[in-house]
């Protein structure tokens, strides 16, 4: 999260174009192209968190902490968090986490949705991230073309009713179908052998 102390010594006009600048930051994370993994081995609080929500899978160590805990500091997360947590675990229940300033660890976080995997600490302190780099090993031999459009057709399907999602999804498969990869991949599983995929 924010530097408290430093935002202590900002002046108003200051904190509204940080906040502005963080949010900015976080929505292109949010907007990249590729999938993307937040590993949460030790706190995330506040700004922290709205960074994780814009990945799109989280994974902490069960010791991990989290939490948007701005309403204590009488503001709000101004960087996406009201709006992303909301869709991640329910509306209730974001409302009660931010109203109340909780503090989760993994155990929880997982148990509500907020993360996909929780893993025991190990004694380098970096359990979550290699879980991430298991994760992202599982990721990497798939279509890039594919990972790209299904990770669009997701977003954007999520944010209209189901017909619109699912022409959303008709056009995204369709910029599938002449690309190079996707015959590459029939050829392969034809021949019995791992893919060669370029992203073309």
């Amino acid at each position: 999260g924010a530097d408290l102390k430093e935002r202590a010594k900002m002046h108003s006009s200051e904190v509204s174009s940080f906040v502005s600048r963080a949010r900015a930051t976080i929505n292109e994370l949010a907007n990249l192209p590729v999938p993307t993994i937040a590993a949460i081995d030790g706190t995330a609080l506040g700004g922290g968190l709205e960074l994780a929500l814009a990945c799109d899978i989280r994974v902490a160590a069960s010791s991990a902490k989290m939490g948007l805990v701005e309403t204590k500091l009488a503001i709000i997360p101004g960087a996406g968090g009201t709006q992303r947590l909301p869709r991640t675990i329910g509306v209730s229940l974001a409302k009660e986490l931010i109203f109340s300033a909780r503090v989760v660890d993994g155990e929880e976080a997982k148990s509500i949705g907020l993360i996909s995997h929780v893993v025991e600490q190990n004694e380098a302190g970096d359990a979550a991230y290699k879980r991430a780099l298991a994760l992202a090993r599982e990721f990497l031999p798939q279509g890039p073309v594919a990972m790209r459009v299904a990770k669009l057709a997701i977003n954007q399907g999520m944010e209209v009713d189901l017909v619109t999602g699912l022409a959303i999804e008709e056009a995204c498969y369709a910029q599938t179908i002449p690309t190079k990869d996707r015959i590459e991949g029939l050829l392969a599983f034809k021949e019995k052998r791992p893919p060669r995929y370029k992203g073309e």
